[in-house]
């Protein structure tokens, strides 16, 4: 095969050269339905291929032509056996991969600090998550990966589990020993699914960490949308056959999947992976000395601390991926969410997501020395405006969340009879509802856990930080929704 050809993305401009008469949807017709200042901005071209599943251009849903040819060629680049294409997001990705291996009661390992769509998938499967603790970071405030020696741990009192989910690389560019926990996971006989939502780049330089299916994993749900170059909501999942049935993550990921599916994210990923697989060692070079330049200007920066190589060393950061500028602002006195709007109000730039502590920027082969540059500049500027606080000398004291116990299965408590309760007469009670920030999207609580004052004031210290906490049914957080409880019968 030639990963060169782009059979989908080519398949899609030879029927729209034809200029065929469309009675079919999409209902504006090459544009012509459309509103006018809307066409003139998207343009023609891709209006042309926002085209549905006729038969000449093949079906997500059951494919046999064109999207066949185009995984094929994915799996190929990535190392898989199969590569299906996920219009769905990574989430949805996710959520296909859990749902695959785990069904009602069915235990499935997992780190506490997964990604919403993990747990998600958790409820509508109605597994039970058995839950590792991820190593804490009590300096940057953020959560690593899990260890093998915790994964062993919990798959020896848990040898009957369905699934070990890893996160590589974390939110913040991190990496566990995977191919490590691979090995343990498989001498049980139980598949790992990895989500790698923020390495699609990975697998393309030796430099950075192992991607999944370098390390012998058996499923990866990756972005292909936020480090690879394709449109946003575009993103893969790797499958690796032998513990896992790539007919059957088919067929869950299809029910998960929309009919109606996107032809200009579809050809996004063809083109995406061309270039990742012909051009992309090349590239990532490029963004990785980009990367090591800004680091050591921001590190000449007084209060301001960017993260290297020097957190290595733990089992929990085996490895990580230097395009990821995590960037500590506490001695400043400030959080990452004052900065975030400081720097978007002073100098238009938008951070990837901000915490209590820190602000992350990524580099990626769109970047150039132009934008890493005015970076610097800012942080500067940002330094010496803010420098006076730094002076005063008050360290800030790093606040985490606790895990919560865990006292129901997230479906039981999801669907349980509930009631609403003031958020600060909630402590005690099983919470029947997710609350996290957002992004990175870990949740605080999940449905099930039991409410504890300690993390009840993380929460009002994010509202009050201005940071996004999302989750309840009602959004003010006046109030919690928990599980109902009943007064004994005397």
């Amino acid at each position: 095969m030639s990963q060169l050809e782009t059979p989908l993305f080519t398949g899609l401009l030879e029927h729209a050269k034809k200029d065929p008469v469309q009675f079919h949807i999409p209902g504006h017709k090459k544009g012509a339905g459309m509103d006018p200042e809307f066409r003139a901005f998207i343009g023609e071209n891709a209006l042309a291929i926002d085209l549905i599943n006729i038969s000449p251009l093949d079906d997500l849903h059951h494919p046999k032509g064109m999207i066949k040819r185009a995984q094929e060629l994915a799996a190929e680049a990535f190392g898989a056996d199969y590569t299906f294409f996920s219009v769905q997001g990574t989430s949805g990705a996710i959520m296909a991969m859990v749902m695959s291996v785990a069904g009602p009661g069915d235990k499935i390992i997992v780190p506490r600090n997964v990604h919403k769509s993990v747990m998600s998938a958790i409820v509508f499967s109605g597994a039970t998550p058995i839950f590792i603790h991820p190593e804490i970071d009590k300096e940057l405030g953020i959560s690593h990966g899990i260890t093998p020696q915790a994964v062993e741990k919990a798959l020896e009192q848990h040898p009957d589990a369905k699934g070990v989910l890893v996160i590589n690389p974390t939110y913040f560019g991190i990496a566990g020993d995977l191919k490590k926990i691979v090995e343990i996971a498989h001498s049980y006989n139980v598949p790992v699914l990895v989500d790698e939502a923020h390495g699609v780049h990975i697998h393309f330089h030796e430099d950075l960490p192992l991607s999944a299916m370098q390390a012998g994993a058996d499923m990866a749900a990756t972005s292909v949308h936020k480090l690879g170059g394709s449109l946003t909501q575009s993103s893969i999942l790797n499958v690796r056959e032998g513990l896992v049935s790539a007919k059957h993550v088919q067929a869950i990921l299809s029910m998960l999947t929309t009919t109606s599916t996107s032809y200009l994210l579809l050809a996004s990923l063809d083109v995406a992976r061309k270039q990742l697989a012909t051009k992309g060692r090349e590239l990532i070079d490029k963004a990785i000395r980009l990367a090591d330049w800004t680091r050591r200007q921001i590190n000449e920066i007084p209060y301001l601390y960017c993260v290297g190589e020097e957190i290595l060393g733990t089992e929990a950061t085996y490895d990580y991926d230097p395009t990821k500028l995590i960037i500590s602002v506490k001695e400043l006195g400030l959080t990452g969410h004052d900065v975030e709007q400081w720097l978007r109000e002073t100098y238009h730039i938008e951070v990837e997501l901000s915490d209590l502590y820190n602000i992350l920027c990524i580099i990626t082969p769109g970047d150039g020395e132009r934008e890493a540059s005015l970076l610097v500049e800012a942080l500067r500027r940002l330094s010496e405006q803010f420098s006076y606080q730094a002076e005063k000398g008050v360290k800030p004291k790093v606040l985490l969340p606790d895990i919560p116990a865990l006292a129901l299965t997230p479906r039981d408590a999801f669907y349980a009879e509930t009631e609403i309760v003031p958020f600060h007469e909630s402590a005690g009670r099983i919470i029947a509802e997710f609350v996290m920030v957002y992004p990175p999207g870990i949740p605080i609580f999940i449905p099930g856990e039991i409410i504890t004052e300690e993390n009840l004031k993380y929460i009002e210290t994010n509202l009050a930080a201005g940071l996004p906490v999302q989750g309840p049914e009602d959004d003010t957080l006046q109030t919690l929704r928990v599980i109902k409880e009943y007064k004994p019968i005397r």
